[in-house]
């Protein structure tokens, strides 16, 4: 059974706003990441989403494209971000079978609880191959076709769209030219990228020093391509979540006895869903976010202005904890280090 719109992506946007478009998506069987590209297939999109998973990347690709009769979603697994060369056969394959691509996504990562001293020197190597040569290796592998997608679809400084066709409009309105001589003028939406990044750094966050480092960098590397590759017709922003319930990472990341107290403390009273995270990415890559590039949108509940975190919550008091010397428990998914 195809999941609920209401799961996925508000339904204040217009169903067709990026028909002909494609966006290809890292960690794209995750579980924000999946709702993202899910959203723009819902939209009008065709989609390519990569991921290590051979079996959960293209059973994913196979259920998003459920969401609207026509869609052509590819899933290719067996692709490891850390290396460039499967990314850049992930991506021609891409442009094959879907003409193009307009969005990119770079959203693989790797995170998991450990303070500096658990915290294995090939742990936090990983973490870094990951998220910041990951992010850079699959815009590398973008690159070329973001810059021809942002070209075709520059927007006029002052009125915002794509340069009209006024004489052959004007006579099709008379009647004095076949309607199938009017084309479209070029345009919509292309050219962009989002980095999905965290709060982590913002504020400090005891155990996250590894993925804090990675998302920092991830940021710095956005705003450099916001730099060089404006002229080019191409943005790139960086969305990063708070808190999102029923994804991987919250059940990863936060302990099962603390998930009362940390609810209670956010100042919006609840955890974000993924629609939140779907919402703002449609924004940033429809007409409405033409102008905005460089920036980040930290979609969080206003979480990381609170001055606590996981680590007040629960039995995990801060420095009490830290200090202990103790492991964090009561958390899925957890790993222990051969270092």
């Amino acid at each position: 059974m195809p999941l609920p719109q209401s799961e996925y992506i508000s339904n204040i946007w217009k169903d067709d706003i990026f028909t002909n478009k494609v966006v290809f998506c890292t960690g794209g069987a995750g579980t924000i990441c999946s709702a993202q590209v899910r959203a723009l297939v819902h939209l009008g999109a065709n989609a390519c989403i990569i991921g290590r998973n051979v079996e959960k990347t293209e059973r994913v690709a196979q259920d998003i494209a459920t969401v609207r009769p026509g869609a052509k979603v590819i899933g290719i697994g067996a692709v490891d971000v850390r290396k460039f060369e499967d990314l850049k056969e992930a991506v021609e394959r891409c442009v094959k079978e879907l003409g193009g691509i307009d969005y990119v996504i770079a959203g693989a990562a790797g995170n998991f609880l450990a303070s500096i001293e658990q915290l294995s020197v090939n742990a936090f190597k990983s973490v870094m191959d990951i998220d910041v040569i990951g992010s850079y290796n699959t815009l590398k592998a973008t690159l070329p076709y973001l810059v021809e997608s942002g070209g075709k679809n520059r927007m006029d400084s002052e009125t915002r769209m794509p340069a009209p066709l006024p004489l052959k409009c004007f006579l099709f309105w008379i009647g004095k030219i076949d309607p199938d001589l009017v084309q479209p003028a070029p345009g919509g939406t292309g050219g962009r990228i989002i980095f999905v990044g965290a709060t982590l750094h913002y504020r400090g966050t005891p155990f996250q020093a590894h993925v804090s480092v990675a998302k920092a960098g991830i940021d710095s590397l956005s705003n450099s391509v916001a730099i060089e590759y404006g002229p080019r017709g191409v943005t790139s922003n960086i969305i990063s979540p708070g808190p999102i319930a029923q994804t991987e990472g919250l059940e990863r990341l936060l302990p099962s006895d603390a998930k009362a107290a940390y609810t209670k403390s956010q100042p919006l009273g609840r955890f974000g869903h993924v629609r939140d995270i779907a919402d703002a990415t449609v924004y940033l890559f429809s007409d409405a976010g033409s102008y905005v590039t460089g920036q980040t949108l930290v979609v969080d509940g206003a979480n990381w202005r609170m001055s606590g975190g996981f680590s007040s919550n629960g039995n995990m008091q801060y420095p009490d904890f830290l200090l202990s010397g103790q492991e964090v428990s009561n958390v899925t998914g957890k790993k222990k280090s051969k270092l």
